[in-house]
């Protein structure tokens, strides 16, 4: 994939996907309800629609790329889904069925509404996250959710391995203050990490990660 493109068009990001002309078009589909539903409610600034395909939805899809092997069909655990990024890209990218947990409910409404026109292999959790039953998953995502303590503390349950198994894979775009949050979550937890550059934005970056025990339950 081409590194940090400045804005781009719907045909720009089909090309750098490499995504079928039925896939543009449910991404086509997703991006118009997006545009006219961020108008009522805050999905997303209202201010980096003109850079929709960039900001949001190429920033999301570069995760493909990190994903780990799994069989199929993987399943997916998406944090604070809001406007679908990045789980709801996941989905129509066919990464695996994706569980997307929103407890706003207006957001929960949009995030359905878009599996429904789009056909996407995803389920909406309009709950909190500490009120979903846990369940296996091979992967837990998240975008703008929270700093990485807060992600673990409350995803902790889906990312534990259990005795003799590998555990779920965290994948997270973080920001500028990583290094502060992964000197933070080191204080409590043990973690195999993996870091790479974001292709959206020169100061964002992808975490990679297992997470091995937990060091101190302390509050």
């Amino acid at each position: 994939m081409e590194p940090r493109p400045e804005r781009l068009t719907a045909d720009d990001f089909q090309r750098l996907l490499d995504v079928s002309r039925e896939t543009q078009d449910k991404f086509d589909r997703y991006a118009a309800l997006l545009t006219k539903w961020t108008a009522a409610i805050n999905l997303i600034s209202p201010r980096s629609l003109p850079d929709l395909w960039r900001r949001h939805f190429l920033d999301s899809a570069q995760l493909r790329s990190y994903l780990p092997p799994a069989p199929a069909p993987r399943s997916i655990l998406d944090l604070g889904s809001g406007g679908g990024f990045p789980g709801l890209v996941l989905a129509l990218l066919g990464c695996g069925h994706v569980h997307l947990v929103e407890s706003d409910q207006r957001k929960a409404v949009f995030l359905q509404e878009v599996v429904r026109e789009t056909g996407a292999a995803a389920t909406v959790h309009p709950i909190r996250l500490e009120s979903l039953e846990a369940f296996p998953v091979d992967v837990v995502t998240c975008r703008a959710f929270a700093s990485l303590p807060k992600i673990l503390a409350q995803a902790e349950r889906f990312l534990l391995p259990e005795p003799g198994q590998e555990g779920a894979t965290g994948l997270f775009l973080k920001g500028r203050n990583v290094d502060q949050e992964l000197t933070d979550a080191g204080k409590r937890w043990r973690l195999r990490i993996e870091r790479f550059e974001s292709i959206t934005d020169p100061e964002g970056r992808i975490l990679r990660l297992k997470l091995l025990s937990v060091e101190d339950r302390a509050p």
